[in-house]
């Protein structure tokens, strides 16, 4: 069973891999050059430099996979958000053909709504959290669309139309959801761990004769490693600082429907 930090589980292993490299870098020079273990180490001097290169591949790939689920899943929330408010949007275009009294009750849905998501749900999605209060809204927009007073007026085609767009709004705010309850995947971050560990091993064995040099490249490796992997990790919840997804084309979308432009 992984640990659970709660909410916070991305800072926690950001601020793990900060510090876990800089203390495992001291420790392999403290091992390398003072430990009672230092002559037997240095006996195995003459380990080609290009040795290192294979396990900095490996560390480079696990490292830029772990980037690249992280970067999909931000483009992934920011294109629901877009969706979400052009569906929004389409529903109130689609709407303009009803009676002025159905007309106002789907725009103050929508703009309920919108105003809920903007305002009450967004905060808590950084804390893996959402509102009943927008989902009640959202059910009672579907149930008005879906209503008689609506389906009576618009052709069938259009109102077809309109409950389609009511639909992709409650599919991609479920797809918001679910990307704001990603947690860390310790297996995969464990792996890069022990992959920048290894590779700091080499750097120590291949440079196990030259004190200095050793630990300029170890701190080098540990300098460049620990803040790439804690800046991945902290954009890991799309909707958490620094890299938070914003609200505004929904928010926008509150603000125009209420003041009707």
């Amino acid at each position: 069973m992984s640990p659970d930090f709660g909410p916070d589980d991305f800072y926690v292993f950001a601020a793990l891999a900060m510090i876990g490299s800089f203390v495992g870098a001291a420790f392999l020079l403290w091992l390398s050059q003072c430990s009672r273990m230092a002559p037997l180490i240095r006996s195995f001097r003459g380990i080609a430099p290009n040795y290192l290169s294979v396990i900095g591949v490996l560390f480079a790939l696990n490292l830029v996979f772990l980037a690249n689920d992280t970067w999909h899943a931000h483009d992934r929330a920011l294109d629901a958000v877009v969706q979400e408010a052009g569906a929004l949007h389409s529903i109130m275009a689609l709407s303009r053909p009803l009676p002025e009294p159905t007309r106002i009750k789907v725009e103050t849905a929508v703009r309920g709504y919108a105003g809920l998501t903007a305002t009450a749900e967004w905060p808590l999605l950084a804390h893996r959290g959402s509102s009943q209060a927008a989902s009640d809204q959202l059910d009672t927009l579907l149930a008005l669309l879906a209503s008689d007073e609506v389906g009576q007026v618009l052709s069938p085609g259009v109102h077809a139309l309109i409950l389609r767009q009511a639909i992709a709004v409650r599919n991609t705010r479920g797809e918001r959801l679910a990307l704001s309850q990603t947690h860390v995947n310790p297996l995969k971050w464990l792996g890069m761990a022990f992959l920048g560990f290894v590779m700091m091993i080499a750097i120590v064995m291949v440079h196990v004769d030259q004190a200095r040099a050793e630990a300029l490249a170890i701190l080098l490796f540990a300098i460049a490693a620990a803040p790439t992997a804690a800046i991945i990790l902290v954009q890991g919840n799309p909707f958490q600082l620094p890299a938070a997804v914003s609200a505004a084309p929904i928010a926008a979308l509150a603000e125009t429907s209420a003041t009707g432009r």
